[in-house]
């Protein structure tokens, strides 16, 4: 009787050599020292994968805590940065720029919510609890800046909706929502106003009644909202999981999560092994979205080719895919942009010459070292910055993603805010990071500190032309020679 001869490649061999140590087999049957190892090895993959995956999530919740940590706890009681948002707190690359005016939607307990935005609004968004995009407001949204009322409807609602709003639906209970406002006259005062004045948030059963809204003015207040990275981070996780619809997640990110423990409807009781194999996963996670974010490999990320640090945010748009689909969910672009940044939107990244915004990132110098918070810089802006509203620079610490925390407690330059800023005979404009003010350059520098790490975004509000062609690019971070303290 013949039988067919079997390839070599179909078999397991009795020892591998891995980076998880020596794996034994006897005909192809692990042994016990190899079960735990490949056993502690998947559970650890899946705990690192579920930290990279769920970080939009935890960050939203982070927020969420965050906000009734200063009483924020109903959709009518909301965050004002009315005299602009500074160090002080903790966010993700939050801006100096901006009026922010903020809240969380608990449609579970208020079912269908309506946000009545005024007329002269700026960019607002509504996400889900996932930070996926729900609509936008304002300029960019269907009110077009005119005003209107919105309606955000929960999962599985099926009352009536009436006339008169523009209607979204969102696939889970939680929602943030953001407003910005602009600065007049490089103030912020007009725009805390319009949100004072004209913001209305409440349940639409309330309609005919709604709350008094309660604004709580954050600006120089501490704060924390940015989600853990250590264990913890799997219990803001589950906190999520038990409170929104089963489904809001696809099957095989809830699959993930239920092969660690967390699952919906049920406690999350990691035992000892358990609890140490999820501790490392988020000490790899972290390891990777750090390196992700500072350190990109993608070549999509970047703006101007191999030579420029200047880096793009979403790569793989707001929608976070690869060839508009075809090549599946960009899984590292979503973990890099949600490490360090928060809100998600069409605006920011489809081309609106003169609406909406967009973003540039850089993290280390002409030389490709990372910034030394205790060395001089230099970056010049060339001229025509193309933005038809105005243009800033803010620095974050490398660490805490969030304001770099200096004597300048608002650590960045704006082209409205500070008509100061001192232009070079061809327009273009020299800005300078370093611990110590160079001589004669105060009004064009943001300050750094010895023994931090740090980086910047640039914004460009009401986006021209020149920035979508490349035709306008700005300058590399130049290490400058220092000299006795400059």
């Amino acid at each position: 009787m013949a039988f067919a001869k079997v390839p070599d490649s179909i078999t397991t061999k009795d020892e591998y050599d891995t980076s998880i140590g020596k794996l034994s087999f006897f005909d192809g049957l692990p042994d016990e020292a190899t079960i735990q190892k490949v056993y502690d090895n998947l559970d650890r993959s899946r705990a690192m994968h579920a930290f990279l995956d769920m970080i939009p999530l935890a960050s939203v919740e982070a927020m969420r805590v965050g906000f009734v940590s200063v009483g924020c706890d109903a959709c009518h009681k909301v965050i004002l940065f009315g005299d602009l948002m500074d160090s002080h707190s903790l966010f993700l690359t939050g801006n100096t720029d901006t009026v922010y005016v903020a809240c969380i939607l608990n449609l579970d307990k208020d079912g269908p919510t309506v946000i009545d935005v005024p007329g002269g609004a700026g960019p607002g968004t509504v996400n889900d609890a996932y930070f996926r995009f729900v609509c936008d407001m304002g300029k960019p949204g269907p009110d077009k800046g005119d005003g209107g009322k919105y309606l955000i409807v929960p999962p599985g609602y099926d009352g009536q909706i009436p006339d008169g709003y523009f209607v979204f639906h969102s696939p889970t209970y939680t929602n943030f929502v953001v407003n910005r406002g602009f600065l007049k006259d490089g103030k912020p005062h007009f725009s805390a106003a319009l949100w004072r004045d004209g913001l209305k948030i409440y349940p639409l059963k309330s309609e005919s009644n709604p709350p008094k809204m309660e604004f709580v003015n954050v600006s120089g207040k501490t704060m924390n909202t940015i989600h853990s990275n250590d264990f913890g981070f799997f219990n803001e996780v589950n906190d999520v999981i038990q409170r929104e619809p089963v489904d809001f997640l696809d099957p095989e990110l809830r699959g993930n999560l239920a092969a660690i423990g967390i699952r919906k409807g049920q406690p999350f009781k990691p035992d000892a092994r358990m609890t140490g194999l999820l501790t490392e996963g988020v000490v790899l996670g972290n390891a990777t979205a750090r390196a992700l974010s500072f350190a990109p490999r993608h070549p999509e990320t970047r703006l101007y080719g191999e030579e420029s640090e200047w880096s793009q945010l979403f790569v793989g748009g707001y929608q976070w895919l690869v060839d508009e689909g075809t090549g599946g969910r960009h899984l590292d672009g979503r973990t890099r942009f949600f490490y360090q940044a928060t809100l998600n939107t069409p605006a920011m990244v489809w081309k609106l010459v003169g609406v909406g915004s967009q973003y540039a990132a850089i993290y280390r110098d002409a030389k490709h070292q990372y910034l030394d918070g205790g060395k001089l810089y230099s970056m010049t802006l060339p001229p025509n910055v193309p933005a038809k509203d105005f243009w800033s620079v803010v620095l974050y610490d490398a660490q805490t993603r969030s304001m770099l925390q200096t004597a300048q407690v608002s650590p960045g330059r704006n082209s409205v805010r500070h008509p100061d800023i001192k232009s070079n005979a061809d327009g273009s404009v020299t800005l300078w990071f370093g611990p110590s003010v160079p001589s004669d350059k105060e009004t064009n520098w943001i300050q750094t500190t010895t023994g931090k790490t740090w980086f910047l975004y640039l914004r460009l509000y009401g986006p021209l032309e020149s920035w979508f062609d490349k035709s306008w690019k700005p300058g590399e971070l130049i290490e400058e020679a220092s000299k006795g303290g400059y």
